[in-house]
């Protein structure tokens, strides 16, 4: 279902819309679809969707003064309830042509996801996902953002473990069949500090470098990781 939304999403960027206007289409499909939004007053955040442009990291809050451009990427990381479960994703796009760098970056924060996932399965420790996804970031030249982090999910939107995207002491706890995480490397084209806003949510880079950000809920099985939120030739 979530994969669905963040296609509606994708297929509505375009210059000239407004982070508002995206964030409507988002949380149209998801109550379309039967689910409920669990960004939407979470904590207080005002919105379904957190669409955040260039810059800002994580946690924009949609806007009708937001206009995107072309060149622009734009992060949307959005999650639904269904039938009392959690799911969390996120995606990077571009705004039509976009540059060669910013095409790097969303390709990169991409594949640290994948790298970390193929960590992801039973018998190996939960800080084996997070020391493949930092040493790949880290070989590409990416800030790797520290203090926001990939989570549990479940019957509530954050759970316990915290998920870093970077090498940690230690391994973590046993990965058992049957866990469920959301996985979101956030990886900058500069320096990994960042800067929280006066409106207490928007998160930027304090360089000023553009950043990007690549999640999917996953679950431990007794095999191969399965993705819960898309396909991974796509979303």
């Amino acid at each position: 279902m979530l994969a669905r939304v963040h296609e509606a999403m994708r297929a509505a960027i375009r210059p000239g819309i407004s982070t508002a206007e995206l964030n409507a289409v988002g949380e149209d499909e998801i109550r379309r679809l039967g689910g409920v939004p669990n960004f939407k007053d979470y904590q207080g955040f005002p919105a379904a969707i957190c669409i955040s442009v260039n810059d800002v990291v994580v946690h924009g809050i949609p806007s009708e003064e937001i206009i995107l451009k072309e060149g622009d990427i734009v992060s949307l990381d959005a999650g639904l309830i269904y039938k009392g479960w959690h799911s969390d994703a996120a995606r990077t796009w571009g705004v039509g042509r976009i540059s060669g760098e910013n095409e790097n970056l969303i390709a990169d924060t991409k594949e640290s996801f994948f790298e970390g996932l193929r960590m992801a399965r039973a018998g190996n420790h939960l800080y084996d996902i997070s020391a493949a996804i930092g040493y790949f970031a880290e070989s590409r030249g990416r800030g790797v953002v520290r203090e926001l982090t990939g989570h549990g999910i479940g019957r509530h939107l954050h759970e316990e473990p915290m998920i870093p995207n970077y090498e940690q002491k230690g391994r973590g706890i046993l990965l058992v069949p049957g866990m469920t995480f959301a996985v979101e490397p956030m990886l900058t084209a500069g320096s990994e500090e960042i800067r929280q806003m006066p409106d207490g949510w928007t998160i930027r880079t304090a360089d000023g470098s553009n950043a990007a950000h690549y999640e999917n809920t996953i679950l431990i099985t007794q095999g191969e990781p399965e993705i819960l939120t898309g396909q991974e030739g796509g979303y």
